[in-house]
C-alpha cells in the first residue's frame, strides 16, 4: 500500500474513533486482522425507519490508491433495502462509484450509508425485487424490512406469522435464510414461496 493511502486511512480511522458526532450516531469502525486495507464498520439503523434498533456490519476494503479511488463497501448483515442487494450486500450509492472525491473520508462513507437507510431510491434499485415491493406495496416492504432487521440485526420487532411460515418451510427441509428470502420475495405468501422452491 502506498504511503499516502496508509497515512490517510490511519488519520481517518482515528477521526472516526474519536468523533463525538460518530459516537452520537452509533457508528463504529475497527481493523480486521490488523490490516489497514480491511476494515469493519458498524452502523445503527436510523430511528423511525424499518431499520431502527438494528446494528448493521459493513465490510470495507481500502484500495492501494486511496483516496483517489473509493473503498469497496458492502453489508455483511443481510438487509432488505432497495439500494442494497439482499443476496450479496452490494450497495448502490453514488459516492462509492462515480461521485467519489478524494476529499471524502471514512466518516463520510459511514454517515452516507447510514443516511441511505432512511432515504431509499427505489427507482434506481440495486435489488429489483425489493425496489418493486417498495413501490407497489410499501406496507409489505416495511414489514419485511423490519422482520429482516429483527432476524439479522437484533431489531426490536416480533413477527410470529412470518416466523411460523419460515418454520413451515424449514420443516419441509428448506434452510432458514433461504426460506426467509423466498417468502420475502413472494410477499410472505406461503403457497407461492413453496411453489417457487419446489418447482
Amino acid at each position: 500500500m502506498e504511503d499516502l493511502a496508509l497515512f490517510r486511512i490511519k488519520r481517518e480511522f482515528q477521526e472516526v474513533m474519536s468523533s463525538e458526532v460518530i459516537t452520537q450516531c452509533s457508528i463504529k469502525i475497527e481493523l480486521v486482522n490488523d490490516n489497514w486495507t480491511e476494515l469493519r464498520g458498524e452502523i445503527a439503523g436510523p430511528p423511525d425507519t424499518p431499520y431502527g434498533g438494528g446494528k448493521f456490519v459493513l465490510d470495507i476494503k481500502m484500495p492501494h490508491n486511496y483516496p483517489f479511488r473509493p473503498p469497496k463497501v458492502r453489508f455483511v448483515t443481510p438487509i432488505w433495502h432497495p439500494n442494497v442487494s439482499s443476496m450479496t450486500g452490494t450497495i448502490c450509492l453514488d459516492i462509492l462509484k462515480s461521485n467519489w472525491a478524494a476529499a471524502m473520508s471514512l466518516r463520510t462513507i459511514l454517515l452516507s450509508v447510514q443516511s441511505l437507510l432512511g432515504s431509499a431510491e427505489p427507482d434506481d434499485p440495486q435489488d429489483a425485487v425489493v425496489g418493486r415491493q417498495f413501490l407497489r406495496n410499501y406496507d409489505m416492504f416495511q414489514m419485511t424490512a423490519e422482520h429482516w432487521t429483527n432476524a439479522y440485526a437484533g431489531g426490536p420487532h416480533s413477527f410470529p406469522d412470518c416466523d411460523a411460515k419460515i418454520q413451515h418451510l424449514k420443516d419441509m427441509g428448506v434452510e432458514e435464510n433461504c426460506a426467509r428470502s423466498v417468502l420475502s420475495k413472494e410477499d410472505w405468501n406461503l403457497e407461492s414461496a413453496a411453489a417457487w422452491l419446489f418447482r
